[in-house]
């Protein structure tokens, strides 16, 4: 039991660092706390307490239409009677929006910003320690592959087709080691007839570095990747060599072909193949890219052949 006052209560405290904010609403029920949520955001770009508040208080409520009497707020807002009057039109009643200075709504405020406080903390914690993860697995590859810095960004290349019917080659995008989901792509393939894998790898590089060149380069595609990782052993690689060689960009990126069974990395023009230690974060971080590339092609297939 935490209030006597019998009335619901919404507890809206926060906490922030230079990063961003952690918000925390708590919800008293009968004088109890009968639950919370968080939400993480983004930097305010100079926002004050009261505009932060102001503005999570009508995106929140503007989704959740199950509004309490009370609002207890860490801080006080200057368009306190706007709000008390927009949540009162969506409860149905009147709501109080309040700031308390002491006394038990001031504890419960207080409770909710060391529990937002605690959770920023463990938040920052495990984002330093899952990019210290990300960015261990890219040196390891740079450093296994010989690379000259570690591949800020990198493309993954794999087929999918049912003994060469309804071909669909996928491209992954991974930028400092994460999925960067919006600039995937799919292709159909339009040029290869037959069970053809090596054809099918050639068509879609040939396509993607296509839209990077020429006098009206599409700027979706202008970057181009640090490393190319294609789903396959040496025909694959040859294959995605030779387009590149076509085009006059040997030289501008690293690429390595990746064959499933031995999880072994062809480079271009050695005949023996790299293991990565099978434990090594380089190891888990091209394991991701190639399963992401696989799962993107099977499902533009399955897609495909369905219609």
């Amino acid at each position: 039991i935490v209030s006597d006052s019998g009335v619901d209560q919404d507890v809206i405290a926060f906490a922030t660092d230079p990063w961003g904010a952690c918000v925390r609403v708590m919800f008293v029920r009968d004088g109890k706390i009968v639950g919370s949520e968080h939400f993480m955001l983004g930097g305010a770009d100079g926002a004050d307490d009261a505009e932060m508040l102001s503005s999570f208080i009508k995106e929140y409520y503007s989704e959740d239409s199950r509004v309490p009497r009370e609002l207890l707020l860490q801080a006080a807002i200057d368009d306190a009677d706007i709000l008390e009057k927009w949540l009162a039109g969506r409860r149905g009643g009147p709501v109080s929006v309040k700031a308390p200075q002491r006394g038990a709504r001031r504890k419960l405020v207080e409770l909710a910003a060391d529990n937002a406080r605690e959770y920023l903390a463990r938040a920052r914690a495990e984002e330093q320690s899952e990019m210290r993860t990300r960015m261990d697995g890219l040196a390891e590859l740079a450093a296994y592959l010989r690379l000259n810095a570690p591949p800020a960004r990198m493309e993954c290349y794999d087929i999918s087709n049912l003994q060469g019917t309804d071909a669909v080659g996928s491209m992954v995008v991974f930028e400092e080691g994460r999925p960067a989901k919006s600039q995937y792509r799919r292709y159909r393939i339009r040029q290869v007839e037959g069970q053809d894998d090596f054809a099918m790898i050639g068509e879609v590089i040939r396509r993607r570095l296509a839209r990077a060149a020429g006098e009206n380069p599409d700027p979706r595609f202008a970057r181009l990747p640090d490393l190319i990782v294609v789903d396959g052993g040496k025909g694959q690689l040859s294959r995605a060599v030779k387009v590149i060689e076509e085009q006059g960009l040997q030289g501008q990126f690293a690429i390595v072909g990746l064959a499933k069974q031995e999880e072994e990395l062809f480079l271009p023009g050695k005949s023996d193949s790299v293991r990565l230690d099978e434990h090594s974060q380089g190891f888990y971080l091209i394991q991701r890219i190639r399963d992401e590339a696989h799962r993107f092609a099977i499902t533009a297939h399955r897609q495909r052949r369905g219609k």
